[in-house]
């Protein structure tokens, strides 16, 4: 048998001189084995560890024959553990004991002396168990995380400009490869159907896609989020969990708004992506994971290098291959598609019978500015649909639309509203530097991130 075959083994039993002959035996053939004569240590071991198989005598010094303390601690062990596999051992065993210790939750029973060969087998069809149980398990997170995402609203990409179409031939190129890709864009220009379309076309797009938006993960729920966590590793860590990198194994993993990760958040992702591997809290066991990775940010990435607020090597690991979404303000040939789209999708759902848009209505929407881009137009259309009568819509369907400024500057701010007034002076920094954020942020007084924050939170 190859070494590192049997994985992780926990070996207690208060009879020294078995655990050293246990161990000699098996450290041929286990990645590691463990061996601990106390099974007072149990929940300490079991809570810290992660084991393959655990081996559990049945009789300590206590209590020599009836077996009672290997069971209470086998009951212990699956408390902190329901998936643990655990083997008792005894030399005082019969078949009721054994039918016993079956139903109270062990995998298996052998007799001591062993034989050594069956004690290796015996551990070794252990080891496949353990093996389905987390593949078990890591199906049902892909399968919970699949159903959620059915949930999500999606539409197929549309567009027909000329921008689109090289951005079509781009996924073309890049979907069946397994390069990195950073999607750069605007908020709500649709970064997240590109990742999704790449995975779709990819050799991956049997397996799952798994979305983490970056921006809503609090610095704290970080690695939990996204490597997983033990059982018991901090106060609210109630089960075993399975980071997204694990879910997303042999699939796609998408990283949203990667651009809002603090530098020492960047460290960290950084070393999963260098090494493949992940390693959930409250454990040392190191976890491989094979994922097709693609990141989006609004952010402009290279200013953010010579700022020193994202790391350099990072962004040469995420962007092998670049995907620029415009703003659709440069896209007006597809503003008519994406509206008739949408048009459409709304009048079923709320059921209306909206046909179309008169030319007024679809000038309107055309000459807008559109600082929410394809998200903005959406949610205008659903609004207009609900409140509108008759057949088609008009400018007038649209007066929310058309009390704010289509061009790119901002109006003069003659009210006393903090927030309008934020907006403003926002705006007017904005466009005295010319769009440059980080200008802008500093003579704001404000840092890079808190002014992205604001430009989100006024739709800028």
């Amino acid at each position: 048998m190859e070494t590192q075959d049997l994985g992780k083994i926990l070996i207690i039993d208060d009879n020294e001189d078995l655990l050293f002959a246990a161990k000699m035996l098996l450290k041929k053939h286990a990645k590691e084995v463990m061996i601990e004569k106390d099974p007072r240590r149990i929940p300490f071991l079991v809570n810290n560890n992660n084991y393959d198989v655990i081996l559990l005598d049945m009789n300590f010094r206590e209590d020599t024959t009836s077996g009672k303390e290997g069971f209470h601690w086998l009951k212990q062990i699956k408390e902190i553990d329901p998936k643990a596999v655990v083997i008792l051992i005894t030399a005082f065993g019969d078949v009721e004991m054994a039918v016993q210790a079956l139903k109270e939750g062990a995998t298996d029973f052998i007799l001591k002396p062993w034989q050594n060969e069956k004690l290796i087998a015996t551990l070794s069809a252990a080891i496949k168990l353990k093996e389905s149980y987390n593949e078990v398990d890591k199906l049902q997170k892909k399968q919970k995380q699949m159903q959620s995402d059915m949930k999500k609203p999606y539409t197929d990409i549309i567009g027909q400009s000329a921008s689109m179409k090289n951005i079509f031939s781009i996924i073309d190129k890049v979907a069946q490869t397994d390069a990195n890709v950073l999607i750069l864009g605007e908020n709500g220009t649709g970064k997240e159907l590109i990742a999704r379309a790449i995975h779709d076309r990819s050799l991956r797009k049997d397996e799952i896609f798994v979305g983490v938006d970056m921006g809503a993960i609090t610095e704290t729920l970080f690695e939990s989020e996204l490597f997983g966590h033990k059982r018991g590793a901090f106060t609210d860590a109630k089960d075993d969990r399975a980071g997204r990198f694990e879910i997303a194994d042999k699939g796609s993993l998408f990283l949203d708004e990667i651009g809002n990760l603090s530098l020492p958040l960047q460290s960290k992702l950084l070393t999963v992506l260098q090494r493949r591997e992940v390693t959930r809290i409250g454990t040392n066991k190191s976890i491989p994971v094979d994922i097709r990775l693609i990141c989006a940010t609004n952010m402009p990435l290279h200013e953010s290098i010579a700022d020193n607020t994202f790391r350099q090597d990072l962004l040469y690991r995420i962007n092998t291959v670049e995907i620029f979404l415009p703003p659709l303000r440069e896209r007006q040939d597809d503003i008519p598609v994406l509206a008739n789209h949408f048009l459409k999708s709304y009048s079923q759902k709320y059921r209306k019978n909206f046909t179309g848009f008169t030319t007024a209505g679809m000038d309107l929407l055309q000459h807008y500015g559109w600082p929410g881009n394809i998200r903005e137009l959406q949610h205008a259309i659903e609004r207009a649909i609900i409140m509108a009568e008759g057949e088609v819509l008009d400018s007038r369907d649209f007066f929310f639309l058309s009390a704010k400024p289509a061009s790119d500057k901002a109006p003069v701010s003659v009210t006393l509203n903090l927030d309008d007034m934020e907006k403003t002076t926002i705006q007017r920094a904005i466009d005295k530097n010319g769009g440059n954020i980080s200008k802008a942020a500093k003579e704001l007084g404000l840092t890079r991130a808190s002014l992205y924050r604001r430009l989100e939170k006024y739709g800028l």
